[in-house]
């Protein structure tokens, strides 16, 4: 049966392949065969069928980002793939983590934007201190430690001019009662943080001890900015 579930797989992904190829490679020069492929394994694999996954757009720039810095020996390959994505609003679930070699989906579920960043919309981005905004851009996931919010993960902004602060300005993953489903039907939208992307309390600690230590996370908006000037998307 395992056999069998796998020659499927392969060959959805197959033709979820051509179908990207077709419809995809035209209009992003830079996409590539393996980029495709590994799209293709997230979509094709039956365990996430569930679940809302990010936009193919949205997962290319993800994949191209890993892939480049799997080739410039910066992540292992085995590490997952955490994908935030701010273009949808607060009250649905926006963060999922990758295992890009399966394709399955390990996590799925809501994070909170900065506080000046929007409501419930993330419309605004900054990469000062004290600008208690969200900032775009591919992260690298760095060691652990207990802080005011508990057990909680230092981030590395990978982009200068958009994340690069990230640290001195303690942007970090942790839990927060105001980033659960519960508040959202309170107050239509989860609560904000000063910039950090923040999680369910409940389920901070599984995540990050899944993307601790050298993982990549990439948090993406529809920002012309970014998405014209990211020293890693333009390379």
């Amino acid at each position: 049966m395992k056999k069998i579930i796998l020659t499927l797989i392969c060959l959805t992904s197959g033709l979820l392949y051509n179908f990207f190829a077709a419809h995809s490679i035209k209009n992003d020069p830079v996409i590539t065969p393996h980029r495709v492929l590994e799209i293709g394994l997230i979509y094709a694999n039956p365990n996430n069928a569930a679940i809302n996954l990010p936009e193919e757009t949205i997962l290319s720039l993800g994949i191209s980002g890993h892939q480049k810095l799997v080739k410039e020996n910066k992540i292992p390959e085995s590490k997952p793939l955490t994908v935030i994505d701010f273009s949808l609003p607060s009250s649905e679930k926006r963060m999922w983590i990758i295992d890009v070699v399966s394709g399955l989906v390990l996590h799925y579920g809501y994070v909170s934007h900065g506080r000046n960043s929007g409501d419930l919309m993330a419309k605004r981005f900054s990469n000062v201190s004290s600008s208690y905004m969200s900032s775009l851009g591919f992260y690298l996931t760095a060691e652990t430690y207990q802080g005011k919010h508990g057990y909680s993960l230092r981030l590395d902004g990978l982009e200068p001019g958009f994340n690069d602060k990230a640290r001195e300005r303690a942007i970090v993953i942790h839990g927060a009662d105001y980033a659960k489903e519960e508040f959202i039907q309170t107050t239509g939208r989860l609560g904000r943080s000063l910039g950090c992307p923040a999680l369910p309390s409940e389920e901070a600690k599984e995540v990050i001890d899944l993307i601790k230590e050298n993982s990549l996370l990439f948090i993406y908006a529809k920002d012309a900015r970014y998405l014209d000037e990211s020293p890693i998307l333009n390379t």
